[in-house]
């Protein structure tokens, strides 16, 4: 019995973060190639993250390639360079993304948020208001 309770919660940990997922985006993310998938559920998950873990953001765009190439496994990515648009700033952000094979869960997820990217360089970097 302990067993089949252990297993209902740990089944329950992994569908409550993908019903909290918008059924328009779900369905959308559906649609596209399993990479590309992977890129915008964490993309996605960023600008949750963001806007929900911090009030004075309200993330509304992200690139995760804006200062380097991210790195790339199967089911996970590490950007390192990326930034994300606030209220029409932009800001450097360093995360970690891991999803379940089907990358529609996000299991594990770390960000930091670094400086101001002053408006003098978002055209070199090609971030835009």
């Amino acid at each position: 019995m302990k067993k089949l309770c252990l297993m209902v919660l740990a089944s329950l940990t992994l569908v409550l973060p993908a019903k909290a997922m918008d059924n328009a985006l779900r369905a959308g993310l559906m649609k596209l190639d399993p990479r590309t998938r992977l890129e915008q559920r964490c993309d996605a998950e960023v600008l949750d993250r963001i806007s929900h873990d911090d009030r004075n953001y309200k993330a509304d765009r992200v690139v995760a390639y804006a200062f380097a190439t991210p790195q790339m496994s199967a089911d996970a990515i590490k950007s390192s360079g990326a930034a994300f648009r606030s209220k029409g700033q932009w800001y450097r952000l360093k995360f970690k993304c891991l999803t379940g094979p089907d990358h529609m869960q996000v299991l594990q997820f770390r960000y930091k948020i670094g400086d101001e990217i002053p408006e003098s360089d978002w055209a070199k970097y090609n971030l835009y208001d």
